[in-house]
């Protein structure tokens, strides 16, 4: 197998973890209020509450107030939609680089900025919101690990740059 044919082999790899990681990510803000019954169902029946009172106290709060929302304003969940769905558009764009990742590559790069300013935000609008810290620290974390396999291609994708022969200029005489 030749560089170029690995190196981008390599590159899709990652970009179909990325994109994956994407979706179910995204996925998940569709079922909040049930999703967060069960959490706390499943922090109960493993004793969590014992040893991590904090968060249990957390996912509870959180549970109570999806309940409350779901109940009396479900059209406040309509906003957890939208987050779904541009998840999901997201991930569609790395379709592009996908296909064509050298020429594609603002994609991947627009990607890391996106997951860069997570950080930010986290920062100033989870004591705006009254996020615990430990909680947007978790937040977070998905901008830096979201960060590692779009570096890693924008890595190998540079390489195939490098391997790939520059276009020749066609001269037509007329």
């Amino acid at each position: 197998m030749s560089d170029r044919v690995a190196l981008l082999k390599g590159i899709r790899v990652w970009l179909a973890l990325f994109v994956v990681c994407l979706v179910l990510s995204g996925s998940t803000a569709f079922a909040l209020v049930h999703e967060l019954r069960w959490t706390e169902s499943a922090l109960r029946s493993l004793s969590v509450p014992e040893y991590l009172p904090a968060l249990s106290d957390w996912i509870t709060r959180v549970r109570q107030g999806l309940d409350t929302a779901d109940a009396d304003y479900p059209f406040v969940l309509y906003g957890t939609d939208w987050l779904a769905f541009a998840h999901l558009v997201i991930a569609v764009a790395f379709i592009g680089p996908y296909r064509d990742p050298v020429r594609n590559i603002w994609v991947v790069e627009f990607g890391m900025i996106a997951c860069a300013g997570i950080i930010p935000l986290a920062l100033i609008c989870g004591p705006i919101r009254g996020i615990p810290f430990w909680w947007s620290v978790l937040d977070m974390s998905f901008g830096v690990f979201g960060v590692v396999p779009l570096h890693v291609v924008r890595k190998k994708i540079k390489r195939l740059e490098a391997l790939t022969p520059a276009p020749t200029a066609v001269l037509v005489s007329g």
